[in-house]
């Protein structure tokens, strides 16, 4: 799984592999005095011959963060904290709080009757209902309820605010940034609604019932903004429609069967710097083993099994999240042989294809798997 070049890497011509002398030591230090350095010092960490993703594979088990979540409740109100969120963090990456490479995510809770205050950010976010019935949310006063396993956006800029009605149950969702990429662009604001409240200024899931009808688009008021219409993905048509495409195909041999979440305006990513998709793993399916530029980050929405990930084995179950760092081989396997399985994933894709970044390859070796060590 390596590179034919890597063996005599250090040997090629414009790459550093200068020997310090007493004078050439001097000189560094010189430079420094005038705040600069020399690039054939640094040149094989700031350019690197392939890309090497500080974050490392990791799996938020759900039966383990659960009633560390559900504590907080009794220790924190949704006005004290703002938001009541666990976040997820990734051992590799001490410098930000993120779950992989330049994406955030987290673990919110609300209990019934319980609103938090209307806001709006740079960052653009995506909510993943995990458990609960009565949640909503409400984006640029369109109100949108939400149910297990349903896909919702609140893009940037975009007025937002969360509550679960009072007839309903505890609900927990996982939340979705790009804070780690707006903060390293330093380009975030953050702005809370004067009224803390935004009033609901339009007929209750209007958006999906407008943009959500298969092949069809509305004939007046075309969408120009930069992010989907919808707003809000509901899991029942997503999951027939994933089982009507494995009827028709035999799907990808890296991913199975998988379908995009789009922007139904332009046929685009849902926002512009998060794409998302869903795929579904036929019973006892075992994918062939791929990487590419980009980093993921996957929530279990059905069904178990377990991905090799830089050969190493992370068996996964329903709700748990865990994570693909950019340009690491990862395989998936359904641990079923009579269900299938099926994997939501929040990626950076829309960034990497934009700027001209993203690469992809599969593996050659041992029948297109990685051996796991």
């Amino acid at each position: 799984m390596q590179n034919n070049h890597e063996n005599h890497r250090e040997d090629v011509v414009g790459r550093a592999n200068v020997e310090d002398t007493p004078e050439l030591l001097a000189y560094y230090d010189d430079l420094r005095q005038h705040e600069a350095g020399a690039l054939w010092t640094v040149a094989n960490k700031i350019e690197p011959w392939e890309p090497k993703s500080e974050s490392v594979p990791v799996v938020w088990r759900y039966q383990d963060l659960r009633a560390s979540v559900l504590r907080s409740l009794e220790l924190v109100t949704p006005e004290k904290a703002g938001r009541r969120v666990i976040y997820m963090n990734n051992p590799g990456r001490q410098d930000v709080h993120a779950a992989v490479g330049w994406i955030y995510a987290g673990l919110q809770v609300m209990n019934p009757g319980e609103t938090a205050a209307a806001h709006r950010h740079s960052a653009s976010a995506i909510r993943f209902i995990m458990e609960g019935e009565g949640a909503y949310t409400v984006v640029d006063g369109h109100k949108m309820t939400l149910g297990r396993n349903d896909f919702v956006l609140t893009p940037n800029g975009t007025w937002h605010e969360h509550a679960v009605d009072a007839s309903g149950t505890t609900c927990i969702w996982q939340d979705g940034l790009d804070i780690p990429l707006v903060n390293a662009l330093e380009a975030n604001f953050f702005e809370v609604h004067p009224d803390l409240s935004e009033p609901v200024t339009y007929p209750v899931d209007d958006m999906t019932s407008t943009w959500g009808n298969p092949g069809l688009t509305p004939a007046s008021g075309a969408w120009t903004k930069g992010y989907s219409p919808m707003l809000k993905y509901e899991w029942e048509p997503t999951y027939e429609a994933l089982c009507n495409y494995a009827d028709a195909t035999d799907g990808s041999p890296y991913d199975g069967v998988m379908m995009e979440y789009v922007n139904p305006s332009s046929n685009g990513p849902v926002m512009q710097t998060m794409g998302a998709s869903m795929q579904l793993l036929r019973a006892g399916e075992h994918t062939q083993s791929h990487r590419h530029t980009g980093s993921f980050l996957y929530h279990v929405a059905k069904g178990s099994g377990y991905s090799i990930i830089n050969n190493k084995r992370y068996d996964w179950s329903e709700r748990d999240i865990f994570c693909v760092p950019s340009w690491a081989w990862h395989e998936h396997v359904n641990g079923s042989a009579t269900q299938d399985a099926c994997l939501f994933c929040l990626n950076d894709l829309p960034v990497m294809r934009a700027l001209g970044l993203y690469k992809e390859e599969g593996l050659a070796d041992n029948n297109g798997h990685q051996p796991v060590t």
